[in-house]
């Protein structure tokens, strides 16, 4: 009965903003570290940003002064806020969520997810 539903893919110029959410059902988002996540064709599922229940952060390199982890508790719905996209950040992306502990989580693991949405795409042109 857990659901994570992603929305707000598309395709987008080089440079520009979007922003994808990750809604929430029969789950707590807010209770839970969670995560977003991205993946290409031929390559491993890599994590992008994390937040903990104490709304600790994580950000991978690549996204580190670009992206964001915020979320609405009221409306169970995390959100990852792209900015200054590049053509490389062109992927699947992934909600996910951590049912028990979080260290792998934090650590922006994919192994350590527990529940997971169907995706959204994304695609970047220059």
């Amino acid at each position: 009965q857990v659901q994570l539903v992603e929305s707000g893919g598309g395709s987008v110029q080089a440079g520009g903003p979007l922003r994808l959410s990750c809604a929430g059902s029969g789950y707590t988002l807010s209770r839970h570290c969670m995560g977003w996540f991205r993946q290409v064709p031929g390559k491993e599922r890599e994590g992008v940003a994390s937040i903990d229940s104490d709304d600790t952060t994580t950000y991978a390199d690549s996204a580190k002064g670009r992206f964001t982890i915020p979320k609405d508790n009221a409306k169970n719905t995390l959100y990852l806020q792209m900015n200054n996209l590049k053509p490389e950040d062109t992927a699947m992306y992934y909600c996910a969520a951590a049912d028990g502990g979080s260290l792998f989580c934090r650590r922006l693991r994919a192994g350590g997810m527990d529940y997971w949405g169907k995706g959204t795409l994304v695609t970047i042109s220059s």
